[in-house]
């Protein structure tokens, strides 16, 4: 999954956005608000990690301005305001998640993923379409029982699918969720990812919709 970072602090920066890349997202970094409210008008993420001290526009009113818009991307503020005043003005500015620095990476990309969740009318930890089974925290996916390898764009984009299960998402949207600014993606990267989870899993499990994208159906039971 893609998530936009707005930290201006470059080692902290840094440090988080390779921590969650190793935790299985594509990570946008930008340090400053102007920049930030400009990534999310130009692109989709699935949650953003705010801090609020940021340089050019306060990281209040990057959220004031995002909710205004419409723009409904869990965000999760990252921050040293401590202060209670603080934490209510984020959370009832917009904020689905509030977490103090110093904080831990591995608690943060817990969060990250529950807002996922959430965001996605999914509560359980585990993804479950028909036959297919996902633990996005541990990474790993079972179909009819039995584990399944998938590296970490299978992964990701199996994820994708199974989050929007029912629905058609095109090559550009599943590109958007699977590369990060800066990340080098063929014409037919998607393809190429759809069929090894078709010879991983089963031939038919993801369908093409000719001329728009490919959409894992929701069995009729689910």
């Amino acid at each position: 999954m893609r998530i936009l970072v707005v930290e201006d602090d470059p080692l902290l920066g840094d440090g988080i956005k390779a921590g969650l890349t190793q935790g299985g997202f594509a990570v946008d970094w930008v340090r400053d608000g102007i920049a930030a409210e400009l990534a999310l008008r130009t692109a989709s993420h699935a949650a953003v990690v705010l801090d609020l001290g940021l340089p050019r526009m306060e990281g209040l009113e990057v959220l004031r301005r995002m909710r205004a818009a419409g723009n409904r991307t869990p965000v999760l503020v990252l921050t040293a305001r401590d202060a209670v005043g603080d934490r209510i003005k984020g959370l009832d500015g917009g904020a689905d998640d509030y977490v103090l620095k110093p904080f831990d990476l591995h608690e943060l990309a817990a969060r990250l993923r529950a807002l996922i969740r959430r965001s996605a009318g999914e509560a359980a930890t585990l993804l479950r379409v028909g036959e297919i089974e996902l633990d996005p925290a541990a990474r790993r996916a079972r179909f009819m029982g039995k584990s399944v390898d998938l590296p970490a764009r299978e992964f990701a984009l199996l994820q994708a699918l199974m989050l929007a299960s029912g629905r058609v998402l095109t090559r550009e949207q599943l590109a958007e969720r699977l590369y990060a600014w800066g990340e080098e993606v063929e014409s037919n990267a998607i393809d190429v990812h759809v069929h090894h989870l078709r010879r991983k899993l089963a031939p038919a499990l993801i369908r093409t919709v000719r001329g728009v994208g490919y959409v894992l159906p929701r069995p009729q039971n689910d």
